[in-house]
């Protein structure tokens, strides 16, 4: 009985292994050779770049206040009061809600410190700090102006970016694959070859807002007659490509 049912399993396994070669065998030689056709072909591998110069027109800043009192809830409640007037003096230069956004909020004790003695308390530091968006750049130095005298204690910076930076990219990719082109071309008949198909693509890279320095006001006000100078020159939009090609003699 067991040699009966060894000879059917060995004779299943055979029927098997026959239909699976006439499987292949009925395939087109272009689908049976594919793995070695891939092996055997020549590709480039190249990358390149697209750049694109855009005036900005949006900029956002960091700002914030600090106050120092003897108790803690002090220290808050006097920073609160402060940093609803500089709120106060951005809604009037026409920033709106959704453009302020606090960033950051801190209450610290403050030590004196001797030698040779322990730390001594000597009261509490409150510090505030609100990102906005200034999305009309002729009115910016006006806006930092009129926080600092509304009682902004600092200016951390300022970076200058695209409210819609598809129409910079997309210059940058056109750019970009013109150049990529380019390259394939080039060294295709440096080596005696001519391009056959573009096998992939892939985009690297994009748009990215570059900080700026600008001038930091330190725990004090100061009158001015003009707003503060404030340049935002260009931004450079760039997109990197990678890409494969397929070349043939």
């Amino acid at each position: 009985m067991t040699a009966k049912i060894s000879r059917s399993a060995a004779a299943a396994s055979a029927a098997l292994a026959g239909a699976l070669l006439a499987a292949v065998a009925a395939l087109p030689a272009h689908a049976q050779s594919a793995p070695d056709a891939a092996f055997r072909a020549t590709t480039l591998n190249l990358s390149a770049f697209g750049e694109t110069k855009v005036v900005p027109d949006l900029a956002t800043i960091s700002l914030g206040v600090t106050t120092d009192a003897p108790t803690a809830a002090q220290a808050l409640t006097g920073n609160a009061a402060q940093m609803n007037k500089v709120i106060a003096a951005l809604k009037k230069a026409g920033i709106e809600d959704r453009d302020v956004q606090t960033s950051g909020l801190n209450v610290n004790p403050q030590y004196v410190y001797e030698q040779n003695q322990p730390p001594k308390l000597n009261g509490y530091q409150a510090s505030n700090q609100v990102t906005i968006r200034v999305r009309d750049l002729s009115k910016l130095g006006q806006t930092v102006d009129a926080t600092v005298s509304a009682g902004a204690t600092n200016v951390s910076g300022i970076s200058f970016g695209l409210q819609n930076p598809d129409a910079a990219e997309d210059a940058a990719r056109l750019d970009a694959v013109k150049a990529l082109q380019a390259k394939a071309e080039l060294y295709a008949r440096a080596t005696g070859y001519k391009i056959v198909r573009l096998v992939s693509l892939n985009e690297g890279g994009g748009y990215q807002p570059m900080p700026q320095p600008m001038p930091m006001y330190a725990m004090a006000k100061r009158e001015m007659s003009d707003s503060s100078p404030i340049a935002a020159g260009e931004l450079k939009v760039r997109i990197d490509v990678t890409a494969t090609y397929e070349v043939a003699k």
